[in-house]
This record gives structure tokens, sequence and C-alpha cells, in this order.
């Protein structure tokens, strides 16, 4: 079982790269980059602090911090007063953000219905659902290890050893 774990988280970084490129190719012929779409996606329901769209995407703030500040610089997007937080404002896009968003958009549809001829929908939906099962389970173990290794004393250096002497 451990060996097709192992052989399956193989596939899956296989298959982020692909998914990767692809997104990349999507979002240039719209003049984005997949990071770019990543954050109007995250922000296009709803105006976010940059922190919480980082938090949303699970990458750092300072690398959202400054795709945020290009879109706005670009037009996509913009800063609103936030009334929870003064010194954190709300992104949200433009109508030209939304234009571009919805571009990218179409032309992923077309991409996906391409990407997924040939495999039935219940095929996916199967996949999806073991995806998000070892996601979970992987979190799960993820902090669990965490717990055991932050409650575990720390090992005694020489350097230790000799200021305890």
């Amino acid at each position: 079982m451990a060996d097709e774990l192992a052989l399956l988280v193989a596939d899956v970084y296989e298959a982020a790269g692909a998914l990767r490129r692809a997104g990349e190719a999507l979002a240039a012929a719209e003049g984005q980059t997949q990071a770019r779409w990543q954050l109007m996606s995250a922000v296009s329901e709803q105006p976010l602090p940059v922190a919480r769209a980082a938090r949303r995407l699970g990458i750092a703030r300072q690398g959202v911090q400054r795709i945020a500040n290009d879109l706005v610089r670009d037009g996509l997007a913009e800063y609103l007063d936030n009334p929870d937080h003064r010194t954190s404002p709300l992104l949200a896009l433009t109508a030209a953000g939304h234009r571009t968003l919805d571009a990218i958009t179409a032309r992923a549809t077309t991409a996906h219905r391409a990407m997924a001829e040939g495999i039935a929908g219940s095929d996916l939906a199967t996949v999806r659902e073991m995806l998000r099962r070892l996601t979970r389970q992987t979190d799960d173990w993820t902090d669990t290890a965490g717990q055991a290794h932050a409650a575990r004393p720390k090992a005694r250096t020489a350097t230790t050893r000799e200021e305890g002497a």
C-alpha cells in the first residue's frame, strides 16, 4: 500500500506540473500569468484583504502582495477601504479585471473539455473524492506529526551538555 501511495504521489506531482503548464499557457493567451489568474479568481466574488487571499491560495502573503500591486498597477484590480481593518485594504477586481478573468475562464472551460475527453464524469468524480480524502488524511497526519515533534524533548548537543556541566 505504501508503494502504491508513493507512486500516486509521483503521479499527482506530474499531473500538477502538466496542469500548471496548461494554466500558464491559458493565462498567457490573455497577457497574464497563472499566479495573477489565481489571485483574480480568489477575489472575483468578494473583495478580500491580501493576507486572506494568500491563506485561501495557500501561498506566502508577500508574494500575493506583489502580484496584487501589479494587478492594481495594470488597472485589473483596486484597493478598497476595509471597514473591519483600516490598515488592511480589500483587493477587488475592476471591470477590466473581470473581463480578463472571464476571457481566461472561457479559454479554460474549452481546454478542460478537451482534457477530459474520453474520461467518464463518474471517474473524475471518484478521483476528486479520493484526492480530497487523501488530502484530509495527509493534513491530519501532518498535524499529528507536528504535535508529536513539538512535544519531543530537544536533543542535547555538545554545546548544551557543556553548558549544563
